[in-house]
């Protein structure tokens, strides 16, 4: 069985189908692992959910922050966004379905045999991998509850900024949210930088990407993530046991495949027209 970590497809679902035919994927066996936001912004987001949904047993996907602003949308009749390319999806026979299923989807996955982790974002440098699978399944279950609306509308916002053991209630499933699902650059202590998006090299002076924290808990673990499409390496290199596959397929760049079921790991992307100009 061949095992591919997929970047972020967000709606790209013509994309999405070239690339599983340049790597001559089998759905009767192999796996494919989706690095979150399945959707938006994107022309297709309702046909590549109901793909990824059909693959049952042979997908696994994490949540990233446009799929949990799909659910936020859908389920608090919240406006959306002017980029959004969400109508298609929300409007369907079988959007219930769909968005149901969704909100069953994990945090943050763990392959216990093979010693990888997959999610969307990123990992706080405080956190172990064993921290963050149990600070995940805490969003999980309040996902998967009669709760789940109340947390869709306490859900946006960029603080608290850095964590501890004490916080509790809305900004404690927040952060660890923003952690998992937005996070790109902080500093040495943990402070997370939510807004700050550019390249590595364009951030102010003491922030640093999550990945380079020097005391980083967790980086002796493999780890796959997805999000930061303005990365130069992703999809390409691997920077202290983590894998970016976010390759900006939305923005006109390439969709990434990773094979990761074997050693070394092996890289295949496709070239991707624009589907939306990137936000200044």
């Amino acid at each position: 069985m061949a095992r591919y970590a997929i970047g972020d497809v967000q709606g790209c679902f013509d994309e999405l189908k070239q690339l599983l035919t340049l790597i001559r994927f089998n759905s009767d066996c192999d796996q494919l692992w989706f690095c979150g936001d399945l959707v938006n912004r994107g022309p297709q987001s309702l046909e590549t959910l109901r793909f990824i949904k059909s693959l049952e047993g042979n997908a696994v996907t994490v949540l990233g922050n446009h799929d949990l602003h799909l659910l936020a949308t859908a389920y608090t009749h919240k406006k959306p966004g002017k980029k959004d390319t969400l109508d298609k999806l929300l409007q369907a026979t079988d959007a219930d379905e769909l968005l149901n299923w969704l909100r069953y989807q994990p945090m943050l996955y763990h392959d216990e045999d093979n010693n990888i982790t997959m999610l969307h974002a990123g990992i706080h440098p405080h956190w172990s991998i064993k921290k963050a699978r149990e600070l995940a399944n805490e969003v999980e279950n309040l996902l998967r509850s009669d709760n789940h609306i109340n947390f869709y509308k306490h859900m946006y916002g960029d603080k608290p900024l850095n964590w501890n053991d004490t916080l509790s209630g809305w900004s404690r499933y927040r952060f660890i949210t923003n952690i998992l699902t937005r996070l790109r650059y902080c500093d040495r202590q943990g402070n997370a930088s939510l807004n700050t998006k550019g390249a590595p090299g364009s951030q102010a002076e003491h922030l640093m990407p999550w990945y380079e924290i020097p005391e980083r808990v967790s980086q002796r673990d493999t780890i796959i993530f997805g999000h930061w499409s303005t990365l130069p390496h992703a999809g390409e290199k691997c920077i202290n046991n983590t894998y970016a596959t976010d390759s900006g397929c939305l923005w006109g760049g390439k969709l990434t495949a990773i094979r990761i079921d074997e050693r070394p790991f092996i890289y295949t992307q496709l070239d991707c027209p624009r589907a939306q100009k990137p936000s200044r």
